[in-house]
């Protein structure tokens, strides 16, 4: 599979908006009978284009009120650190997302946690002893203007 068409594209745009669609009703909204459907969504997830189906989560009705922003510098960049790094950051469940960043810094964790305190303590003794941190710069979050996991698929144009 190594282009979208217009199909393609309606179905990831279907299951984005509600993953717990059924194939009918999936068929349905981008104008295929079940059968083809069913097929394309089973050669986009064997592809790749799909990797998973997830339930959002609120995070503060379960109690994880602080999410910050943790900017990570590495004291030396050699490819078998950065890996040990990215191993490690793995790890770690409360460590929502890692990227690496230009710039200042290596790398930009968001990091869940219920309070500030319990922050603290986890910056104190997970994040500061992350193999290879040199420097380390947070910043919290006072509120969420949008959060989104869908990707806009509407400016993709089917060849």
């Amino acid at each position: 599979m190594n282009r979208l068409d217009k199909f393609d594209l309606g179905i990831l745009a279907a299951l984005q908006a509600d993953g717990r669609l059924t194939n009918a009703e999936l068929a349905q909204r981008v104008g295929l009978s079940a059968a083809p459907c069913w097929r394309r969504v089973r050669a986009l997830e064997e592809a790749g284009f799909i990797r998973g189906y997830h339930a959002e989560i609120d995070r503060h009705k379960i109690g994880l009120g602080v999410l910050a922003f943790v900017r990570i510098d590495a004291e030396i960049s050699t490819g078998v650190r950065t890996r040990e790094m990215e191993e490690a950051i793995r790890a770690i469940p409360e460590v929502v997302s890692c990227h690496y960043i230009s710039g200042k810094g290596m790398f930009e964790l968001q990091v869940v946690a219920q309070d500030l305190e319990s922050f603290s303590h986890f910056t104190r003794t997970v994040l500061l002893n992350l193999p290879n941190v040199k420097d380390m710069h947070t910043s919290f979050s006072l509120g969420e203007v949008k959060t989104s996991s869908a990707w806009p698929l509407g400016h993709l144009a089917p060849p």
